[in-house]
C-alpha cells in the first residue's frame, strides 16, 4: 500500500445486514477515509465468538456485512478488506500482548463490566481478553490512525498503553502507538424514537431492505408523543422522523416540514411518507450494487481471501520484529 496521510485500521463484528445507524455511524466514514489514508477494514469474527450462543449464522452474517460495505463504496482495490480469522498472526500477537497486560486492568474496564451485565452466564476468557485482541488487531498492521467517536476513545487509549507496555518490556519499537481520529458518528435513534438503532432491539431499518419494507418500517416510527390528533401542532425538535429528514430530505423541504408541522399544516403520516420516499431514493443505488454482489457469494469470499493475503504480508512483517524482540525463534532461517 502506498502511504498517504497514514494507515487506518477499523474493525466491526459481523452482525449481518447493516442498518442506517451503521451506515451514518461508521460505513460512510470508512468510504471517505479511503481518499486520504491507506485503509485496512476488518470483519472481526473472532471477537464475535465471545458472546455468540451459536455460530450457525456467522458465515452468512459475514457475507451480509461485506455486501453492505462493498455496495456503500468500500473498495477492495483501494483498501484491504478481509475477515479477522483469515490472518492467523492476530491470535499469535494477542497471546504475546496478553503477557504484558495485568488482569486487574482488564476486569476494571467499564466495557468488561457492561458485557458481564449483558452476559452473566457467559463470562469467558475471550470476553476478558477482548481489549487485548482488539489491540492486536490494530498493532498487527502498524496502524497509526483509528477512526472513533469520542465515546470510543478509551478503546484506543487501551491499545496505546498495551503497545507502550510491550515496547518497554522488550526494549523495542516494533509496535506503533495508534492515535484516534475523531470522526462524526451521529447517534441514530431506532424506530421507537427512544433507543439507539439496533438489530437486537428490532428498531432498525436495514440498508438492504426493499422499498416496501423500508416504507413499512418508517410508518411504524414514533413521532411527537404530544401530537395525538392531525389538528394538533407538533414539535419537530423532539421528533425522530424529523431528525432523519435532515439526512435524507433536501434542506428547503426540511425547512418547509419544520414550519408546517408546528402549525399542523402537515400530518405525521404524510411526513413519514415523504421520509420513506426520500430514504428509498437515497439508498436505491446502494441496493442495486448490493444485488450484484449477492449474486456472486463465492466472488465475495475470493475478495475477502485476497484481502487477507495482503493483510497477512503486513502482519508477518510485524511479527518478524515482534518475535525477535521477545526472543522467540524465527519461523525461517536467515
Amino acid at each position: 500500500m502506498t502511504s498517504k496521510k497514514g494507515r487506518v485500521f477499523s474493525g466491526a463484528r459481523p452482525t449481518g445486514r447493516q442498518h442506517i445507524g451503521n451506515y451514518f455511524g461508521a460505513i460512510r466514514n470508512y468510504v471517505k477515509l479511503q481518499d486520504d489514508y491507506d485503509c485496512i477494514y476488518c470483519i472481526v469474527d473472532l471477537h464475535a465468538l465471545t458472546t455468540l450462543d451459536t455460530t450457525r449464522d456467522l458465515r452468512q452474517n459475514t457475507l451480509e456485512m461485506a455486501w453492505d460495505w462493498l455496495a456503500a463504496g468500500m473498495d477492495p482495490k483501494r483498501s484491504i478488506i478481509f475477515v479477522q480469522s483469515m490472518v492467523r498472526q492476530v491470535t499469535e500477537l494477542h497471546t504475546i500482548l496478553s503477557m504484558v497486560t495485568p488482569l486487574g486492568k482488564l476486569t476494571d474496564l467499564p466495557t468488561f463490566k457492561e458485557k458481564v451485565r449483558e452476559n452473566p452466564k457467559n463470562i469467558n476468557y475471550g470476553l476478558v481478553g477482548y481489549p487485548v485482541l482488539m489491540s492486536a488487531d490494530i498493532a498487527l498492521y502498524r496502524a497509526d490512525v483509528v477512526p472513533v467517536g469520542i465515546d470510543q476513545a478509551p478503546h484506543v487509549e487501551f491499545a496505546r498503553e498495551t503497545v507502550r507496555s510491550f515496547n518497554f518490556r522488550y526494549n523495542t519499537n516494533a509496535l506503533i502507538e495508534p492515535k484516534e481520529k475523531f470522526t462524526e458518528f451521529p447517534k441514530i435513534l431506532g424506530i421507537d424514537g427512544v433507543n439507539k438503532m439496533s438489530k437486537s432491539l428490532n428498531n432498525d431499518i436495514e440498508l438492504a431492505a426493499t422499498a416496501e419494507e423500508t416504507t413499512a418500517r418508517v410508518m411504524q416510527m414514533v413521532t411527537d408523543p404530544a401530537r395525538q390528533r392531525r389538528s394538533d401542532p407538533g414539535n419537530p425538535d423532539i421528533c425522530n422522523v424529523f431528525s432523519l429528514h435532515k439526512m435524507f430530505t433536501p434542506p428547503e423541504k426540511v425547512a418547509e416540514i419544520n414550519i408546517e408541522c408546528r402549525r399542523a399544516g402537515i400530518g405525521c403520516v404524510d411526513c413519514k411518507r415523504i421520509l420513506a420516499a426520500n430514504m428509498n431514493a437515497y439508498f436505491a443505488p446502494l441496493r442495486e450494487k448490493r444485488r450484484v454482489f449477492e449474486n456472486d457469494p463465492e466472488g465475495t469470499w475470493d475478495m475477502l481471501r485476497d484481502g487477507a493475503a495482503r493483510a497477512s504480508l503486513l502482519a508477518e512483517e510485524t511479527m518478524v520484529d515482534v518475535r525477535a524482540a521477545v526472543g522467540l525463534p524465527a519461523l525461517q532461517k536467515g
